[in-house]
């Protein structure tokens, strides 16, 4: 059942954060994160006639003061003297800057700014009842920490949102990651506290940065029991994902209960992704943003945010993968199996590999996995483990 609003009623579906002074954020030419995937998403759903001008919404710049709702002052001035080159060597990288994953580059801070604006836009949207649901995929950047950068990461948009959510909305707020990598930036930014709940499940941290994620990590003090981890095991397969997904997110929403869910969308459990090693199709990014379009309605009213994360073939995966969750929160969906023809046309030229042609994925895009039944196995233990604590609480009520 809904929970009674305490909140405005909604005036549209939903809204699409976009300007084009997103593509800013921008490290180097070869570095693997490429925000001209949301270039090449808008692109797919404009040609497939599923978006218009009237949904798109330009980001705003985040305020320092509200970046301070999570950053110290002290990263954001240096952040600042990075873009204009006024930051010694070693005082960047006490601040996790100049490194190989997060690089300095011009105007860095009013970049990142503008990528906590957009998540800022999107939360003002749906809490002050503009729209049910809204999307910035050019946020996401969970491996934020409050005084250091990492992992491509310099200001973390979920986490300055959540907080903003608690303090202006004193909304509960639930954070759902399914990123390939774990969101520890967020999970860190709360995990003391219990009027906010994470949920990431994960790629395990055996094998890929950040190394964290275990299913022992459940929060602290009196956040204890509101940080939810689910390990995946290498080389997993979309059935096994989707099942601790649907699980998970099923059990901790009705152990939390929020107000609002926030939804990081990381398209890089995907087979074709150079960066991860989990063995996930498209088939996995139709059901994500499907549960949590169903959840937000069961529990918060519809009140929804996705924003985007990871993704590193941006050519033939993220924006098939991100195109999913705009349709779901319109309802809107092409004729066609195939992409437009018009975008294949326009992007290929640019693509250094041969574009995939349809929403869905050629069959045998991966070899057989033989250890399929042991993954399958493995995770299923890891999903009794990270939820032992609600199940064994049910089983006791």
């Amino acid at each position: 059942m809904a929970k009674s609003s305490k909140f405005t009623a909604v005036e549209k579906d939903a809204v699409f954060i976009y300007s084009d002074e997103l593509l800013n954020y921008r490290f180097s030419n070869d570095h693997p994160f490429n925000q001209k995937r949301l270039q090449l998403t808008l692109d797919l759903l404009k040609f497939s006639g599923v978006i218009s001008d009237s949904d798109i919404i330009p980001p705003r710049v985040a305020s320092d003061e509200e970046l301070n709702l999570i950053h110290d002052s002290s990263y954001i001035s240096a952040v600042k003297l990075a873009g204009k080159g006024e930051l010694s060597r070693d005082k960047a990288e006490n601040f996790g800057l100049g490194t190989e994953d997060t690089p300095i580059f011009k105007d860095m801070h009013e970049a990142s700014a503008r990528l906590v604006g957009g998540t800022l836009t999107a939360v003002d949207y749906v809490m002050k009842g503009k729209a049910q649901h809204a999307v910035n995929l050019g946020g996401g950047l969970h491996h934020g920490f409050r005084g250091k950068a990492s992992g491509f990461c310099i200001y973390n948009d979920s986490s300055v949102a959540i907080r903003y959510m608690q303090e202006k909305f004193n909304a509960r707020v639930l954070y759902v990651d399914t990123d390939a990598h774990h969101g520890d930036g967020v999970q860190w930014s709360f995990y003391d506290d219990p009027t906010s709940c994470t949920l990431s499940l994960h790629e395990t941290g055996r094998y890929l940065f950040p190394g964290t994620g275990a299913v022992n990590e459940r929060g602290h003090g009196k956040g204890y029991g509101y940080s939810f981890n689910i390990p995946l095991d290498a080389f997993t397969e979309d059935d096994s994902f989707l099942e601790a997904y649907r699980r998970s997110f099923r059990e901790v929403v009705e152990f939390f209960r929020p107000d609002v869910i926030i939804t990081q969308n990381g398209a890089d459990a995907h087979c074709l992704d150079p960066l991860t090693h989990l063995s996930s199709t498209m088939k996995i990014y139709e059901e994500i943003p499907k549960l949590a379009h169903e959840l937000a309605h069961e529990y918060c009213d519809g009140r929804w945010i996705a924003v985007g994360g990871g993704g590193y073939d941006i050519w033939r995966v993220v924006p098939r993968a991100w195109s999913r969750i705009w349709m779901e929160m319109t309802g809107r969906y092409p004729d066609s199996a195939e992409l437009p023809e018009e975008w294949l046309e326009k992007w290929q030229p640019e693509s250094p590999v041969p574009l995939i042609k349809t929403w869905q994925d050629p069959s045998g895009i991966y070899k057989p996995i033989p250890r399929k039944k042991e993954i399958t196995e493995k995770n299923a233990q890891t999903i009794e483990k990270a939820l032992y604590q609600l199940l064994k609480s049910k089983n006791q009520g």
